[in-house]
């Protein structure tokens, strides 16, 4: 006797209605809708969570792209080009700074 062809018995149909009859049957009738209502409630609270935690690291992907912006940023994008008394003042450089006198 070999078991494999009668593995072919169990489609998911079959499978399905078994697990609701021996639900139904351990559980009793009148417990069914409330165990079904409750794993649709910790389903909803499982994707609320996640879409929680989702949006918090959107945001700290988001701050860390910025960090990194800034510190790759060049430091001489922000300096504008100034006169004193009418004699052009070329911005500082990273090695000598700004020229005095």
């Amino acid at each position: 006797m070999t078991l494999y062809p009668m593995l072919g018995l169990w489609d998911s149909p079959v499978v399905i209605i078994v697990v609701v009859a021996l639900a139904a049957l351990l559980f009793g009738a009148d417990r069914l809708p409330k165990l079904a209502r409750s794993a649709g409630l910790a389903k909803k609270e499982f994707l609320a969570g996640q879409a929680e935690a989702d949006a918090a690291q959107d945001k700290l992907r988001e701050e860390a792209r910025l960090k990194a912006n800034r510190q790759n940023a060049d430091v001489m994008d922000n300096v504008q080009v100034s006169s004193v008394a009418g004699v052009s003042v070329p911005p500082p450089t990273s090695d000598k700074g700004t020229p005095s006198s």
